[in-house]
């Protein structure tokens, strides 16, 4: 299969602000230099994420973080407005996500994976896999007051890492593939650094002040598995009647 990439728009689409950033942004400035369209979008504005503003103010400060860090990935941004820890699998969700995906009409997208260490990442991942699937069925209804049409294929879908790479009780989750992030492992980290108010808020409420120490030494890792100095892992959702063939692993060049 030859692959035009600027035909192709790629959604790359995680819980909060920063989490896309810290798993697939090198992937992105990839696919961005080969002329793929590429649009990030949050499930959330981060509204939960700070112990000295209100929910309104950390959720501004939050938005403002993504846009320039999706400015520096060359990425359209956009954030679905649900609520932080408050991302539910019911179908109102079902509708708004599908209804994004109807809008967006993406060819390839990147999302959470099934099992991570919250619920909101978990979420998102049964959230974006079932609207991939509902979005081109034409008598499901979001209920919008201007709906978008159904979509006329299902994308190709594929999950990042989860965070540390295992499963909630610690086993390893390996990835099918590892994308070389190499070359673009400081831009990757420029954008990351926008996200200051998620370092600040880590920083007390985790006791966590290694945000981008840990962003690299896990990029370094899965660079050191594959015989690179930085990489990306992902794993391909190939169930019916999701496209089997990796057209990602082709725009990356993989065999």
């Amino acid at each position: 299969m030859t692959v035009d990439a600027s035909k192709l728009h790629v959604l790359a689409i995680h819980a909060h602000p920063d989490d896309i950033e810290f798993q697939c942004a090198g992937t992105l400035r990839r696919l961005r230099k080969l002329g793929c369209r590429i649009t990030v979008a949050t499930m959330t504005p981060g509204d939960c994420g700070s112990a000295e503003h209100n929910a309104q103010e950390i959720a501004a400060i939050r938005r403002e973080e993504a846009r320039r860090a999706a400015t520096i990935l060359e990425a359209e941004c956009s954030c679905l407005e649900f609520r932080d820890l408050s991302i539910v699998f019911d179908n109102d969700s079902r509708r708004r996500m599908t209804e994004f995906l109807r809008r967006t009409a993406p060819n390839i997208i990147l999302t959470a994976p099934p099992i991570d260490y919250m619920h909101d990442h978990e979420i998102t991942s049964a959230l974006v896999r079932d609207a991939c699937f509902n979005a081109s069925v034409p008598n499901y209804r979001t209920c919008q007051w201007d709906p978008a049409p159904p979509t006329e294929k299902i994308p190709w879908l594929y999950f990042v890492d989860p965070v540390e790479g295992t499963d909630h009780f610690g086993n390893r989750i390996s990835p099918d593939f590892v994308i070389d992030i190499s070359a673009e492992m400081p831009t990757k980290l420029e954008a990351l650094a926008c996200h200051a108010s998620q370092r600040e808020w880590l920083k007390r409420q985790h006791g966590m002040d290694e945000y981008m120490d840990a962003c690299e030494r896990w990029s370094r890792q899965r660079g050191t598995e594959s015989g690179t100095q930085y990489g990306e892992g992902f794993r391909q959702y190939k169930g019916h009647p999701h496209p089997a063939s990796n057209i990602l692993g082709e725009l990356m060049g993989l065999s």
